[in-house]
């Protein structure tokens, strides 16, 4: 196996801890913005957290845009005092957006063997609608901000 394919398994397997720590039934593109942020020692980590965007500051724009989404709705999250997610009983599967994000990753690409860490935080970034960047819009992130700085890194053959 690669050292690319060691990192994807590894992202998608924090995923799914997000996932379950979530409660969720399917690995999303957020659980997986989550693992990347979480593991150091590449260049996506670097680009996240040169724009202030550690875990914690992703789970708080997380929580932010949950909080949002149902105040749209008329439901406040501060009316009720609601319990920790409990732990999905099965171990997460990829949902639809987690694989659209790998795919759109792969397709940053030229082949699997340029695949770098930073061409899947593009194929998580690149979407108008979802989550994501939903979260990163009510966080005063520019998405397309972080995607040049995304290509940037891929630009100087970093990991």
């Amino acid at each position: 196996m690669s050292v690319i394919d060691h990192y994807i398994n590894a992202i998608i397997e924090q995923g799914a801890a997000e996932a379950q720590e979530d409660g969720s039934s399917a690995i999303e593109a957020h659980h997986l913005l989550l693992a990347i942020a979480a593991g150091e020692g590449t260049a996506a980590h670097r680009v996240l957290t040169a724009a202030g965007l550690g875990r914690q500051a992703i789970r708080d724009a997380l929580d932010r845009e949950f909080e949002h989404s149902l105040s749209a709705v008329g439901v406040s999250v501060a009316s009720f005092d609601l319990p920790k997610p409990a732990a999905a009983p099965e171990p997460p599967k990829l949902g639809a957006s987690a694989r659209l994000a790998i795919e759109r990753g792969f397709t940053a690409a030229t082949g699997k063997k340029d695949l770098r860490p930073a061409h899947l935080l593009l194929g998580v970034l690149d979407t108008e609608i979802g989550t994501v960047p939903r979260a990163l819009a009510l966080a005063g992130l520019d998405r397309a901000d972080l995607m040049a700085r995304a290509r940037e890194a891929l630009a100087g053959n970093s990991w």
